[in-house]
């Protein structure tokens, strides 16, 4: 049943523990409501949430804001070698990745502990340790808003890339996710070369779906912090990409900067040594500053509002180009 509410509060649906307001909020149990509610007569601004991981609110959202209570989870498709597994785009994220370990279904592990839900995993293609949703994915089914029409995105029509989809870029703002599609393996093939992933899954016992999960989680667990605990969006910016000729240039400068070849050619810096380097550890503001344990988390140290935080945020940007001359661009979405 779709239920509804006005000048609802936001706070139970970002992590970095902002107060905003909705003018509308709008929950649908199946995609059937939602194109009921839609061929309604609505009309206005709309945002699409998931457990609010990956926005900042700047200020209240004069507009209607959908949030997804679809809670399926189906086998559309299995083989000897791999299962398809249709997921409701409400399902909490590390909940499917649980579920899939449990079941034995290989692909999703690496990606443990990400905060969040199924629909947002095709929108931001989350990624982690060498994995990104995008690589799993088959289908993608939405409900466009414009006219209330069922449509469905292949794996090449969602534009995968690193943080990108097709949903950040000409789809944007058009769709509401309904359900995602995965294709998961029967047989594990791991990856664990992605910082000190295959020596924590080692020091567990050894190269089993539950041994990468529980490494994962712990090495989350000990850089990130607990949204239940600490205000923050996990990782605020994505590590900036290079062409080779400025990486050589940095590693001649800074022989202890961390660099990752891409198959491109390119090379991927870590935003968080370079944000680091720059001091941000030792120097917070008042309200907000970087993570302890990881500096590409920035964190609401209590009573920050979302410009406080964009505030500190541009700061740490101004300084890494100041200092590296590599630009910086955040993860998470700005609303307000």
């Amino acid at each position: 049943m779709i239920r509804q509410f006005d000048t609802y509060s936001l706070l139970p649906h970002n992590t970095f523990g902002i107060e905003a307001k909705a003018a509308r909020f709008v929950e649908f149990g199946t995609a059937d409501e939602l194109v009921e509610f839609l061929n309604g007569g609505f009309a206005g601004n709309s945002l699409v949430i998931g457990g609010g991981s990956n926005l900042l609110f700047v200020g209240d959202f004069n507009g209607t804001v959908f949030h997804s209570a679809i809670m399926d989870i189906d086998v559309v498709e299995e083989t000897a070698s791999h299962v398809l597994l249709r997921v409701g785009s409400g399902v909490n994220w590390d909940a499917l990745v649980a579920y899939t370990v449990e079941k034995g279904w290989s692909g999703l592990e690496n990606l443990s502990l990400i905060p969040g839900e199924v629909g947002a995993s095709a929108v931001q293609n989350v990624g982690a340790y060498g994995v990104e949703a995008g690589d799993l994915i088959e289908k993608v089914e939405t409900i466009r808003i414009a006219d209330a029409v069922a449509c469905s995105f292949t794996k090449v029509d969602c534009d995968f890339a690193y943080r990108h989809s097709i949903f950040k870029t000409a789809e944007k703002g058009r769709h509401i996710v309904t359900y995602v599609t995965y294709r998961l393996n029967k047989s594990a093939c791991f990856k664990l070369s992605y910082g000190n992933l295959k020596d924590k899954v080692e020091e567990l016992g050894g190269e089993t779906l539950a041994n990468v999960r529980r490494a994962v989680c712990e090495i989350r667990a000990a850089k990130l912090p607990d949204p239940q605990q600490v205000g923050s969006a996990g990782s605020f910016f994505m590590n900036p990409i290079v062409d080779a000729v400025k990486a050589a240039q940095l590693k001649d400068e800074y022989p202890a900067m961390p660099q990752y070849p891409l198959p491109c050619g390119d090379v991927k810096l870590s935003a968080g040594w370079l944000i680091e380097q720059c001091g941000w550890k030792q120097t917070p503001h008042e309200h907000v500053g970087v993570y302890k344990h990881q500096a590409l988390v920035v964190v609401n140290l209590g009573g920050a509002t979302g410009r406080d935080v964009l505030a500190f945020a541009s700061a740490v940007v101004a300084s890494v180009k100041e200092k590296f001359g590599v630009n910086l661009n955040m993860e998470v979405n700005v609303i307000g």
